[in-house]
Parts: C-alpha cells; sequence; structure tokens
C-alpha cells in the first residue's frame, strides 16, 4: 500500500482549458465558480484569482445535500466575512438553484443600471461557468436551463468546442470544460480530490486512499463509519503525529472487510474489495451528509 504523494495532474486539454479562460473572459460579465459543498478549499482552483482578475464572481458550493449543513453554513459565514458572493446549491434535488438568478442580477445590479441608461434594456448577461472535474458543473447548467430547452450555439470570438447555453430569461452561460491546475503541493488536496472522484481512480492506490478516508471519518464522523459499517472503532493502533503510514485506516479497513464478508482463498480479507466500497459508498452519500474541511480561521 503506497502513499498518495505529490500528485501530477495536468493534461493537456486542461492546459488548453487555462488559455481558453483566459482569452474567452473579455466576452463575459461574471464568472461563476462552482465548488463541490464538501471540500469547499480542495475544490477551489488557487490560480482562480489570477485567470479571473477583477470579473465579478459568485461561487456556488455545489452538492449541499451531501455535506454536513452545520459546516456549510461556516463556510458561507467565512465567504460572507472575506466579502464574497456564495451560495449553497445542490443540483440534483434543484435545493437553492432558484436563488442563482437573482442574487446573480443583485451581484451585476450597477452593471445592469448602466446598460439601461444606456438605452441597452434587456441586454443579456453573459456568464462563465468554470469547476473541477465532476463538481456537478454541467448537472448545474442543465437544471438551470431545463436539458430539453437548451439552446446550444457557435458564437463569433469563443474558441471552437465551447458551448453558449442560452435561458429562457436574458442569461448566457459559456461552459468551459472542467480545469485542474499544474501541481497539488499540499498533498491533503490532492487526497481530497481522489476521495470525491475529481481525480481519476486509475492513478490513485484505492487502498491507501480508503484508509486516509477512514482515519477522517473516525476524528469527526466517528458515529457514521461505526453505523453504517457496523464495526467496532474501539482498540485501534496507537499512533502520533510521527507514525508513517495510516494504520489506524488500515485496521478499520480490516474491520470493514470482516463485517461484510469481502474474503479470499485461505480467509484472507479482501481489502481492496472493502476499500472501493467505502469510497464509493461516501461518493454516493450512503455514509450519511459529511464535509471534509473546515474554512480556515482568520
Amino acid at each position: 500500500m503506497s502513499e498518495v504523494s505529490n500528485i501530477q495532474w495536468f493534461p493537456g486539454h486542461m492546459a488548453k482549458t487555462r488559455r481558453l479562460m483566459m482569452s474567452n473572459l473579455k466576452l463575459v460579465d461574471a464568472v461563476v465558480e462552482i465548488r463541490d459543498a464538501r471540500i469547499p478549499y480542495s475544490s477551489s482552483n488557487p490560480e482562480m484569482d489570477y485567470l479571473v482578475g477583477g470579473k465579478p464572481r459568485l461561487v456556488l458550493l455545489n452538492k449541499c445535500d451531501a455535506a454536513d449543513d452545520r459546516v456549510t453554513s461556516m463556510w458561507l459565514e467565512y465567504y460572507k466575512n472575506n466579502k464574497k458572493y456564495a451560495l449553497a446549491t445542490d443540483c440534483r434535488s434543484g435545493k437553492n438553484v432558484n436563488r442563482f438568478i437573482p442574487l446573480l442580477k443583485e451581484i451585476l445590479a450597477d452593471k445592469i443600471e448602466a446598460w439601461n441608461n444606456k438605452g441597452m434594456i434587456g441586454r443579456p448577461i453573459r456568464i462563465m461557468i468554470v469547476g473541477i472535474p465532476n463538481v456537478g458543473k454541467s448537472s448545474f447548467i442543465n437544471r438551470l436551463a431545463g436539458s430539453k430547452h437548451a439552446k446550444v450555439e457557435d458564437r463569433p470570438g469563443v474558441t471552437r468546442g465551447k458551448q453558449w447555453v442560452s435561458l429562457a430569461n436574458d442569461i448566457e452561460l459559456l461552459d468551459m470544460p472542467g480545469v485542474l491546475w499544474p501541481k497539488f503541493e499540499d498533498k491533503t488536496v490532492g487526497e481530497m480530490l481522489a476521495f470525491t472522484g475529481a481525480v481519476k481512480d486509475d492513478i490513485m492506490d484505492m487502498e491507501y486512499l480508503a484508509c486516509r478516508f477512514l482515519e477522517l471519518m473516525l476524528n469527526d464522523y466517528p458515529d457514521l463509519i461505526k453505523n453504517r459499517y457496523n464495526i467496532s472503532i474501539d482498540n485501534l493502533p496507537e499512533t502520533d503525529e510521527e507514525t508513517i503510514g495510516c494504520e489506524v485506516g488500515y485496521e478499520l479497513l480490516m474491520r470493514v472487510g470482516k463485517k461484510r464478508g469481502f474474503l479470499i482463498s485461505g480467509g484472507e480479507i479482501n481489502t481492496e474489495r472493502a476499500a472501493i466500497t467505502v469510497i464509493d459508498e461516501f461518493r454516493s452519500g450512503k455514509l450519511g451528509k459529511l464535509s471534509l474541511e473546515l474554512p480556515k480561521k482568520g
């Protein structure tokens, strides 16, 4: 079982997307960045401030129905205190999606007033939608437009392959492919993205990933693990900050595998199958509502 470290994930198409984002910014009035409500920090692109520049920006904390409500409220308060616009949404259930356009118009109120004063009444608001892979960007767009009513068209000045989606209420969305960044300097960020599926599983050690996840759950949501898998969380290996590896997580993974009957020849526990199960059940929401990151103080 090897450690996930120094993940490098910047394929050519993602480098291209970054260039496209910068070249197409002049066509839009604002940028909407979709993040995963369970990992708002790790699912934010650290280059976004540089890429977006002075354009107004709205952060959507998507998949909020899968996140811990208490923690999501803390994040919304954090953004408010830092004078950033944010909204918690869930595209599957439609939660708060109806609040998006009113908030967008509030953010752009000065621009809209200026357009009206120039006789440009009804001028469409054009926004760019950005977000890392697997954050629910397409689901959000389809929720807004309605998959049967979304109008996709070519537009002069937009690089070939990009799509404008026109909504009924004078909103035009420029859909950009999911983009990650050149390097995860913080190992934890790479792990968080791997937990949620933003990084492809085939470049990850799933057993290590599940062990790290179980250790986080033991610290923050012990009852969720205990109740979901009907395992004991007592008498675990003693560790400290100097301990290398994830012995506690591996012991929990073994207990999950044993309880689920994941055995191979000789009665050995199939930890690989147990690992895949744990991560899949987190991603599908079967463990309950949980968040993996708290906002930083200050």
